[in-house]
């Protein structure tokens, strides 16, 4: 049965960093975009900044995917202003640097709700409309997702999680006409960094920027592609650890986010009170 809901490409955490370049890439070649994110000042000025370059305002909705009614209470927002996704960009997620046993267990699953359920939910709730206008998702996992992550475990895991669906999307739903295209960055400056608890200094040569991410990520999924990774180096990283021992995998990863980490302040600092 034919939908008049109107077409839009959906882009959760819009409002900075990969999103946010994904939202100027698609706005530049001509797609009416819904943005999605908890900070509706930063939505509504991205949708103001597009909207002032002669294109079409994208639709702002300001939520929090994390929740439990997160997705469904999207899907009502789209439902009520007559909106349907042709293309879903899940990229909405956070990491945390630590280990397991020592982060907090509520923010530990606060991310398996965004990284992995949030996503699940949005790729598979709308499979009927983007089937409608041979259309998509792009899903932004990581060049983790490929590995093992003492230090950062759930994270890691939960991108293992996101490359595993998405690529088994992609077979499942080709028949349908809908593209799922797996994107695995690697290092990306962005306020990821900030929110994980990692070193700002990124090494140079698997560092892409999100403009750079997100042009790959946009012709990738133009070209119907299972799985888009930036750059020669990362594409190494991400084969070679089916070729080396598991146990040696895990140490690696393990001294990369030991050297990741910030320095911890001296003793005497703290009691000081100073940086």
């Amino acid at each position: 049965m034919a939908s008049t809901a109107k077409p839009v490409t959906l882009i959760t955490g819009a409002s900075s960093g990969i999103g946010l370049a994904l939202t100027r890439l698609f706005a530049e070649r001509g797609h009416e975009c819904a943005l999605v994110a908890r900070r509706e000042a930063r939505l509504t000025a991205l949708a103001d900044e597009i909207a002032n370059a002669g294109r079409k305002r994208p639709h702002v909705f300001a939520l929090d995917l994390a929740q439990p009614d997160g997705p469904e209470r999207l899907a009502r927002e789209l439902a009520g202003r007559g909106l349907e996704p042709a293309i879903i960009v899940n990229n909405a997620g956070f990491g945390l640097r630590g280990d397991a046993a020592d982060l907090d267990r509520a923010e530990q699953l606060a991310m398996v709700d965004l990284n992995v359920r949030a996503l699940t939910d949005l790729s598979l709730r709308f499979l009927a409309s983007l089937g409608r206008h041979n259309g998509g998702l792009i899903n932004i996992a990581s060049l983790s997702g490929f590995m093992p992550g003492p230090g950062m475990t759930v994270y890691f895991a939960g991108k293992a999680y996101v490359l595993a669906f998405s690529e088994a999307l992609h077979r499942e739903l080709r028949p349908l006409g809908i593209t799922v295209t797996c994107v695995c960055p690697g290092p990306v400056p962005t306020e990821f960094q900030a929110r994980a608890g990692l070193r700002e200094e990124l090494p140079p040569f698997i560092t892409y920027s999100p403009e750079e991410v997100a042009r790959n990520a946009y012709n990738g999924f133009r070209r119907g592609k299972r799985l888009v990774i930036s750059g020669l180096p990362n594409k190494l990283a991400a084969v070679l650890p089916r070729f080396l021992p598991r146990g040696l995998v895990l140490r690696a990863v393990e001294f990369y986010q030991m050297k990741a980490a910030p320095p911890k302040p001296r003793q005497d600092q703290d009691r000081k009170g100073t940086p």
